[in-house]
């Protein structure tokens, strides 16, 4: 028992002294929610998150439509000259049928993209990039594990992208086509135990007939190094479209560049009233190298320091166990 707590208070150094950076050892998605994560995949990462999925909204009782078909959300992001930036594109394509019954049934079929954007998001706060002195504590998981009041303190990135709209779109307001502006605050709080808290502030199509706010809360609980859960709420207000969505699901981690996810979207209103079922894939090409660090030295000598303090951890650990068999054989 006393082996593996060992081991566990040194899984835990290791990820204490390397979660601090944008750049991660495994893949790290926004899937299989919809928010987004305030930071960057890190520099030379091309990451791909694909997300198909089935839907069905029923109106009623005014207007009795029925909409049910099939989408795909996808997204690109690229982690480009700073460890801080991302550039990325995004998007969700739609086909469906919407069925009229009021009067003369008739369906209508649909298939564009919902939308397309692209843009770019910064890191301006990083509340853990000079944590690396908080070293963990090496003799205590309860220690390790405690709620902090500097974990309160979030993470902030800004996004800005340009969503473009063609002609004559079935899912969208009247007259929208072309440019518009999207902005976004993203915030991150890294909580002991395995829980993330994200909120994303957005106003989207800015400037047009379907300009709207959304906020996104989302907060995700990771049981081991491979199974992750989360809940989602999102809400959307314009003068074309409002909604309050719910999303549950979880992601499975395949392999350090490869995961696999689902969710399920419902809301609670018949206005339409939503249901949709995704699966999800993402999965990222990992060209990532380490930056000479400001004192000059190289990434070889990072790494050998790196290397240096993880052995002089193990040797404190070794002689944790020695000294407490030794205290045993002596009771004994």
């Amino acid at each position: 028992m006393k082996r593996i707590k060992s081991t566990l208070i040194f899984i835990i150094c290791l990820t204490t002294y390397n979660g601090f950076s944008q750049y991660t050892d495994v893949i790290n998605s926004n899937r299989p929610g919809v928010s987004r994560s305030a930071f960057s995949v890190g520099t030379n990462v091309a990451q791909f998150e694909v997300g198909p999925y089935i839907i069905n909204e029923k109106r009623s009782p005014a207007l009795k439509t029925e909409v049910s078909g099939f989408g795909i959300d996808f997204a690109v992001r690229y982690g480009f000259l700073l460890e801080e930036l991302e550039l990325n594109i995004e998007g969700t394509y739609q086909n469906d049928t919407k069925t009229y019954f009021s009067g003369i049934p008739f369906d209508e079929p649909r298939s564009n993209f919902k939308y397309v954007t692209l843009g770019a998001k910064y890191l301006v706060y990083d509340p853990y990039k000079n944590s690396e002195n908080e070293k963990p504590n090496l003799y205590s998981w309860k220690a390790n594990h405690r709620f902090k009041w500097g974990s309160l303190i979030p993470a902030v990135s800004v996004y800005a992208g340009a969503n473009y709209d063609t002609k004559n779109n079935p899912y969208t307001a009247p007259g929208i086509e072309g440019f518009s502006p999207k902005v976004m605050i993203a915030t991150q709080n890294n909580f002991n135990g395995g829980w993330v808290f994200v909120i994303n502030l957005i106003k989207d199509r800015i400037g047009t007939d379907q300009s709207d706010f959304q906020y996104i809360l989302t907060l995700t609980h990771s049981f081991n190094p491979k199974w992750v859960i989360f809940g989602e709420t999102q809400g959307i207000q314009s003068d074309f479209y409002a909604d309050n969505l719910f999303r549950f699901g979880g992601a499975y981690l395949w392999g350090k560049d490869f995961q696999l996810d689902t969710a399920l979207t419902f809301n609670t209103k018949d206005t339409p009233s939503v249901f949709s079922v995704n699966f999800g894939v993402s999965y990222r090409l990992d060209f990532h190298k380490d930056k000479e660090i400001d004192n000059g030295t190289s990434a070889e000598d990072e790494g050998e320091r790196r290397s240096r303090k993880n052995k002089k951890t193990t040797d404190v650990i070794e002689e944790y166990n020695k000294k407490h068999k030794r205290k045993s054989q002596d009771f004994n």
